[in-house]
């Protein structure tokens, strides 16, 4: 995890997916810059699309649409940045890669519970990346019902509140508590998940990640 809702995401085959780059955000700063093959923007709000903080002849995915390469398959979802079908906040796309045997789902900053349709098309996944702060996304009981939507096997938070954010980030935004209770389930904190087919039902539950 690269903080906020940025995540580097290694297939064993070393193909590295950027998601969500930014350079800095209230207290955050991204280490930069990112090697990546692949660069995946899911909403154009400026903490989501900083592409100039990847390097490399990376692949630009920021289109609803399917996407491949090297050992990686990517499909996007059209979803929106609130409850009125973006008419606050605008578009978003949640994304949904297939490598290394696993499904792993970023939400970006998904504003909604998905319909009935959005579930068939995207599908179980094994592992879950979901909003929970609330007021622009997702709150935390919301994103435990997109958990359960989707079957998620793992659930990992993004996108809450931490001391890192500083007096306007931590007013602005939930804590990961809410989520945490509504999810009902055993977490495991880690600093980085390295987690594979076999290994998946070891962290079943939620996974929150340390910030680097």
């Amino acid at each position: 995890m690269l903080l906020w809702s940025s995540f580097l995401l290694t297939s064993d085959a070393g193909t590295r997916i950027l998601i969500d780059p930014y350079f800095k955000f209230l207290g955050y700063r991204m280490p930069v810059p990112v090697d990546s093959d692949i660069v995946v923007v899911t909403n154009n709000h400026g903490d989501h699309n900083k592409v100039n903080a990847a390097s490399g002849d990376y692949l630009l995915v920021n289109e609803p649409k399917e996407y491949s390469r090297g050992d990686v398959s990517i499909s996007g979802f059209k979803t929106f940045h609130d409850k009125v079908n973006g008419k606050k906040r605008g578009p978003n796309i949640v994304f949904r890669f297939r490598m290394d045997g696993l499904t792993i789902c970023h939400c970006g900053d998904l504003g909604h519970l998905l319909t009935e349709e959005q579930v068939k098309e995207i599908g179980k996944v094994d592992v879950l990346i979901v909003p929970v702060g609330g007021r622009a996304t997702l709150a935390g009981a919301e994103a435990a019902q997109v958990m359960r939507q989707l079957h998620a096997t793992v659930a990992i938070p993004m996108h809450y509140s931490t001391k890192a954010l500083g007096i306007i980030g931590r007013i602005f935004f939930a804590k990961v508590d809410k989520f945490l209770e509504a999810a009902g389930t055993r977490t495991t904190d880690v600093k980085t998940l390295n987690v594979s087919k076999e290994s998946l039902e070891q962290y079943a539950g939620v996974v929150t990640m340390q910030y680097e």
